[in-house]
This record gives structure tokens, sequence and C-alpha cells, in this order.
């Protein structure tokens, strides 16, 4: 499988006008390209994801590094999408039935089927198994760091930051000083930005995942040289488990 020849060769809606384009369009001519496939674009994973981009999106302009993201849906939930992580729409392009993962073989996630079930049923069963660690290594270890903190992760709240997770109050970053101090990711930091994730993505369900046959498939991410090699390569395998290095989920960017 040459994985630079499928993404060349693949064309799909870009969301910022509806156009059926290469989705390596406008990475011709950068010095790196990073290409992400992400899962159901309302899922844990996309989410969380596009927020490391944007953290980070002075850095990775300053790189040169052009970025495109490929996640299931419609353009819809990739407005919707952009609008609530403002990642860049030019960017972004939808795969309604996740075709691009499987000619990349990326990993579905659990498939067990239950006699009498519809395809979307069976999605959510396993689901539901895969969010309680069932062949999702790693998840439910995941889960449990946004609660206890990580000080091997920057500090993800500033402190005049105010965050408004449903359906908690909302608090204000120096609120979690108290948890434990500053400068690293403090206690309940991530779980409160997750928390927030969820209440957008359940609270507009319809549109970021129109079917739902497709929440157990992972993602991936690819990064290239100008001259098309394949620099560094990560396959999900779990849910909360798009990158290597969790706590600095980007920071194969500076490596290499």
């Amino acid at each position: 499988m040459n994985t630079l020849a499928i993404l060349r060769e693949t064309q799909r809606q870009r969301v910022s006008d509806g156009a059926i384009v290469s989705i390596m369009d406008g990475c011709e001519s950068a010095s790196r390209s990073l290409v992400t496939i992400w899962s159901q674009l309302g899922d844990f994973d996309t989410l969380e994801y596009a927020w490391w981009l944007q953290r980070e999106a002075g850095k990775i302009q300053r790189q040169g590094i052009a970025i495109a993201a490929v996640g299931i849906g419609d353009r819809a939930s990739g407005q919707r999408f952009c609008n609530y992580t403002g990642f860049d729409p030019n960017c972004l392009f939808v795969d309604p039935t996740g075709e691009l993962h499987r000619q990349l073989e990326l990993y579905p996630g659990l498939s067990l089927k239950l006699p009498g079930l519809s395809p979307s049923q069976n999605a959510w069963f396993n689901l539901l198994l895969m969010c309680a660690g069932i062949g999702s290594p790693g998840t439910l270890a995941e889960v449990f760091r946004g609660y206890r903190g990580d000080r091997s992760s920057p500090q993800l709240i500033d402190d005049e930051e105010v965050v408004k997770a449903t359906p908690l109050p909302p608090i204000k970053g120096s609120f979690f000083k108290l948890a434990g101090g500053s400068g690293f990711q403090r206690p309940f930091e991530l779980a409160t930005l997750r928390l927030r994730n969820m209440t957008e993505s359940l609270s507009n369900w319809q549109t970021y995942v129109p079917n739902s046959a497709y929440l157990t498939q992972r993602g991936g991410t690819f990064l290239f040289d100008s001259h098309g090699t394949l620099l560094y390569e990560h396959r999900d395998r779990s849910i909360l488990g798009f990158a290597e290095n969790m706590s600095q989920p980007l920071s194969f960017l500076c490596k290499i």
C-alpha cells in the first residue's frame, strides 16, 4: 500500500466551498504536509485533535507545514465543526462513509454484530464497549489522565480564559491553580475541556453524525516532506488514542 499515492488520488468535498477536489490541494508547495484522517467529526478524538492544531497554529505556520484533514460526516458536519473549533474549512474535507479510512487500512474499531440490530445499533454497542476499554487499549488510562492531571503536558487553559462546559457553571482558568498550581496540565483541566466537547457534540448530534454506522472507525496521522517521503505516521488504535504522545500530541512535528 502506497499511502501517498492513495492520498494524492483521493478527491472529497471541501467544507469551505463544497467543491470536490484533491485532498492534497494546496500541499504541493509546502515544505511539509500534515494529513490527518479523522474519525467522526463529532468524535472526542477529532474535536480534541483540532483543538491542539489551533493551539499550535502559529508554530505550524512558521514551520511551513500545510494541513489537510478528512473527517467522517457531510458538509453540514464540517461547517459545524469548523465554527466550533476554529479549524480552517479550506483544509477540511468530508468522507461520508469512511471509504478513505478503509483504503488506508485504518483500525475500524470493534465490529461485533448482535442479531436483530441494525448497523447503526451495532455501532453504538461496539462504541460503548470501546469506551470501556474493550478493543480500545489505553482509553481508560487516558480518561483518568484528564482528571488527575499531567506534569509532562502544558497548561491547557489560560488563567483569564473562561470555559463554559454545561452542566458546570462557567469556570475561569485561574480556578485550576487551586487543584495544583500552574504551568502544567492541572487535575480536571483536560476533563473540563473534554466535557465542553461532549456537550457540543451531543447537543448537535444529528449534524455531526448523520450516519452513526461509522462511530467506531479510528483515524491516522501522516507527515510528508516536500518530496513526498513519509516522515511520520500514527495509526489510531483506540478512543482517545489519536497521538503517540497524548501529553503533547503534536510533539512529533518538532522531532522531524
